[in-house]
C-alpha cells in the first residue's frame, strides 16, 4: 500500500474520526519512506485528505523527523492510551441511571483502539453509573447507526437508534441527562468542530437545561485556531445527501464554546472560560 492510497482511504472515509486519521497517516507516512517514495510529496498528499481533522497534520508533524514503522506504532499506542485516560474523566461527569444522547462515532473505530466520547460511554456502564444511550443516526452516511450502535451493542450498553430530528422531543420528554460527542478540531477558545448537527444538538442541549460533554485527545486540540471561525469546514460529495438535486453537504459545523459544559481531554476535565 502507497501513501496515495492511505490517503485515498481516509478521503473515502474507509478510515475516520480524527484520532483514526491521524494514527492511519502516521503509518501511510512510514509506508512512504519504506517504499522509498518521495516524503515530502507523501506528506502533501495526506495532509489534504481531510481538512478539517487537525490530528492528520499533527500526526504527519510527529513523523516527520522519524518516519518509521516504529514511531507509528508508538503514535498509534498513545493515543489509544490518551482515550483510555479521557474517557475514566469524562465518567467522573455522570450521575447514576445517566441516559446520554450520542452523535456520529466517536468509539474504538474511529480513534484506533478504544474511543473518547463512546469510551467515556463505556467507562461510565463499566463503573454502573450509564443506563442507557440514544445514538443519533447522523445523516447522511449515518455513522451512528452504523457504528456507534454497533459499538455499544458489542459492549453490551443498552442502546436506541434515533433520528437525527428526534432529540428536541426526546429531550423535551425529560428522556436526556447529558450530550456526549467527540470533536475532529478544537479552537483555542474552546469551539469544537465536529461531526454536522452537532451544533444543533448543542442548541436544543442548552434551551433544555442539559450539559453537552465534549470528549477529546489534546492532539485535537489545534493551538493556530484562535477560534472556530479559523476552523476548516469540509464539503463533500452532494451525491452523498442526494444525486437527484442541488445539494450541499457540510461535513463538520462549530460548536460555540459558550454552549460546551465541558471539554474532557487526557489532561482532564476543562470548563469555561477554555484557554488551550
Amino acid at each position: 500500500m502507497s501513501a496515495a492510497e492511505v490517503a485515498d482511504a481516509i478521503r473515502t472515509m474507509v478510515v475516520r474520526g480524527a484520532p483514526a486519521i491521524g494514527v492511519a497517516a502516521a503509518y501511510g507516512l512510514a509506508l512512504a519512506a519504506q517504499r522509498g517514495e518521495d516524503i515530502a510529496e507523501a506528506q502533501r498528499v495526506l495532509a489534504a485528505s481531510r481538512p478539517t481533522a487537525v490530528n492528520l497534520a499533527w500526526a504527519l508533524a510527529e513523523m516527520r523527523d522519524d518516519p518509521t514503522p516504529e514511531r507509528a506504532r508508538a503514535l498509534h499506542r498513545d493515543e489509544v492510551e490518551r482515550c483510555r485516560r479521557m474517557a475514566g474523566h469524562a465518567a467522573a461527569l455522570f450521575a447514576s441511571g445517566t441516559r446520554a444522547l450520542t452523535h456520529c462515532n466517536a468509539g474504538g473505530l474511529a480513534t484506533a483502539g478504544y474511543g473518547s466520547a463512546v469510551g467515556a460511554l463505556r467507562a461510565a456502564w463499566e463503573r454502573g453509573l450509564l443506563e442507557h444511550v440514544l445514538v443519533d443516526e447522523t445523516r447522511p452516511l449515518l455513522q451512528g447507526a452504523r457504528l456507534t450502535a454497533w459499538e455499544l451493542e458489542q459492549a453490551g450498553i443498552p442502546s436506541t437508534v434515533i433520528a437525527d430530528s428526534a432529540a428536541a422531543s426526546l429531550m423535551a420528554a425529560g428522556e436526556v441527562d447529558v450530550v456526549v460527542t467527540g470533536a475532529d478540531r478544537i479552537a483555542r477558545n474552546g469551539d469544537a468542530a465536529n461531526k454536522i448537527g452537532t451544533y444543533s444538538l448543542a442548541v436544543l442541549a442548552a434551551h433544555h437545561d442539559l450539559p453537552l460533554y465534549v470528549v477529546a485527545p489534546t492532539s485535537t486540540v489545534d493551538p493556530a485556531a484562535p477560534d472556530g471561525a479559523a476552523i476548516p469546514i469540509e464539503e463533500r460529495d452532494p451525491a452523498e445527501v442526494t444525486s437527484r438535486f442541488r445539494a450541499r453537504n457540510p461535513a463538520f459545523d462549530v460548536t460555540p464554546a459558550a454552549l460546551i459544559a465541558a471539554i474532557v481531554t487526557e489532561d482532564g476535565v476543562h470548563t469555561a472560560p477554555y484557554a488551550f
